[in-house]
Parts: C-alpha cells; structure tokens; sequence
C-alpha cells in the first residue's frame, strides 16, 4: 500500500499542468519582447501528454458512456474558448487587430474545431491561434469516445492502433489539406503515451523512486539542454521527454513524495485560462513596452506576470463560474482519485 495525499488531488500533476502553462507564457511573452525561448512551446507536448492520462484515469475510474463523454468535454472546453474567440473577432472589428483577417468560414471553422488555413497568415491556425491545440484535443476527444464503446481490454490498443495508422500515413502520403495535415502529425501519439501511463500507473506499475526522481530529472535536463543550446526540437523530441516527466511525476505521486504547494496548484487550476487568456495582456504590455522605451528584459517580466494576472482573473472571474456545478475537466481541474 503507497502513500497518498489525504485529500487525493495528485498535486504532482498539478505542478506539471503549472509547469506547462507558464512555459508556454514564456515563450510568448519572449517572441513579443524580442527574446528568445522557443522551447517554451513545448509546454503543449507536456500538456497533450497530461490529457490521455487523465482521460484514461477518469472513464476507468468511473465508467461513463461515449455521448455523456463528449458532453462533459464540451461543457469543459467550449464555452470559455468561445468566448475568447468572441472577444477576438471583436477586438478586430473594432480595429484593435490590423493583421487579422477575418472571414466567416474561418470564424466557423475556428468555433467548431475544424483545421483550416488562416487567411491572415496561411498557417493552420484558427482565429484565437492558441486554439490549435483544441483541434487535437477535441479529436482525440471524439475517437477516445468512440473506443469508449469497445471492451475496456481493446480500448487503449485500438486508439494506439487508429492514431498508429495515421502518422504511418502522414509519413508516406504527401497532401496540403489543413485535415490530413494536422491529423496525421505525430504530436497526436502523445495522447496515447499519456493514456498507456495511465494504464501503468493504474496497475501499480512505476518505477521506484531513484528512478522516478532519474525521469524527471531527464525530463528537465532535455527540455534545459535544447533550450540553452537552441537546439532543433519537434513532437520525436519533446514527446519522450515529456512521458519522460509524466511518468517520472506520477511514479513520485504513488510514493507519496509531493506535498501540496499552494501557489502552484492555483496555478494548475487556471492553467487552461492561462492557455487561452495570456496573449491577450502579453501582446498590450509588449506594445506598451515598445513605445515606452522599456529595457526588452523588463517587459519580458511585466508581459509573463501581466499574461498570468489575466489568466488568473478569468479563472476565478469567467472559467470558475461557468463550470460551477459541472464535472470532471480538461487537464483535470477537479479532483483525481488515487488508490493505493
């Protein structure tokens, strides 16, 4: 029998969710104000990683059908993501946004997950570009559904299976279309890696605490080292990495070896407001910083503290409300439980 925290929250996986928001603060606020720490983008790899974990733990720990599935996903990702594609779209009707180009079939597609090429840019990016990553998970959302209809045994083997297959595609099929594109980049097999963690940490199976302690050190060490050297990185790098720091963490968490932190566990709650909220403060400050004339560094500082007081405040003041009563969320904001 492993120890565990009394009130059950895996505090652990908390961190990382923090952990991950904030590299992905960073790594904004640093392109606004002229810096450079590009890594910080693969606080995405840790979260995707995140989300098959917690996926798999929750319908394993409280069966539940595939419609009531989506539904709660829905509830939990839609309404604050829309509106802060609302407050987008008006922001450049209102000439706040010169560079964004809207048009409607780009606003729909951006508000129903649909992968289609910005007219502002030509990339693969929906109105709120931060929303990318709600296409992947909305998909993996649907599919994990669908296997939800499957025997317990073959679900995690059929999801490997059907995304398998489609990176195998997208390595031999050459297409431009936005869907094939972005359904078959290898970044989706980090929701499956996330999910046979799961299925690990489920059984028991972890690895002591010398080792654990070795996978997040390694987890850290690698996303440090191509950071500080600026080294080339994609979904084959930082995925392992990332497992890398699931893993090791959760393995910790079965040890009983995380104590509750206040400040980042706050953080790991707001972190999909943080996601969604932050550029919008980063891009002001950075501006304001500009015509200040303020040395990069400090606004650097004042564009990640300013991206998380707003990340924070739709928190409590938008994202909190609006799910007051709901269930289970992304990148779990209610409660896990453990067994011991």
């Amino acid at each position: 029998m492993t120890a565990k925290p009394a009130s059950g929250t895996l505090y652990g996986v908390q961190y990382l969710r923090a952990f991950a928001a904030l590299a992905v603060v960073f790594f904004h606020a640093a392109e606004r104000t002229g810096h450079a720490f590009a890594i910080g983008a693969a606080g995405v790899d840790v979260f995707f990683v995140i989300s098959g974990f917690i996926m798999w733990v929750i319908v394993e720990r409280r069966p539940v059908s595939p419609g009531r599935f989506l539904l709660d996903r829905i509830r939990r990702i839609v309404p604050v993501y829309w509106l802060a594609t609302g407050v987008m779209v008006a922001g450049a009707l209102a000439g706040l946004f010169p560079n964004l180009v809207l048009t409607t079939g780009h606003v729909a597609a951006s508000l129903f997950f649909v992968p289609i090429r910005s007219p502002s840019s030509g990339e693969i990016w929906p109105v709120l570009v931060q929303g990318w990553t709600l296409n992947y998970e909305m998909f993996f959302y649907l599919v994990f559904a669908a296997c939800l209809a499957l025997p317990l045994r073959l679900r995690l083997w059929s999801m490997a299976g059907i995304f398998g297959l489609l990176v195998a595609l997208g390595l031999v099929v050459e297409s431009d279309a936005p869907l094939f594109l972005t359904y078959t980049r290898p970044i989706i097999l980090e929701f499956v890696a996330g999910m046979l963690i799961a299925r690990l940490w489920l059984d028991g199976r972890v690895p002591g605490r010398p080792l654990a302690f070795t996978l997040v050190g390694f987890g850290l060490a690698g996303f440090a080292a191509i950071g500080l050297l600026r080294l080339p990185f994609d979904e084959w790098t930082c995925g392992p990495l990332a497992c890398a720091l699931v893993y090791g963490t959760i393995a910790l968490e079965k040890h009983g070896g995380i104590p509750r932190l206040a400040l980042p566990v706050m953080l790991g709650d707001a972190s999909y407001s943080i996601y969604l909220w932050h550029t919008f403060a980063i891009s002001i400050v950075a501006k304001a910083g500009i015509l200040l004339g303020l040395p990069p560094a400090l606004a650097f500082v004042l564009s990640v503290c300013a991206g998380l007081a707003v990340g924070l405040a739709a928190y409590r003041l938008v994202e909190r409300p609006l799910l007051r009563g709901g269930r289970d969320g992304w990148f779990i904001r209610r409660r896990a439980r453990t067994t011991g």
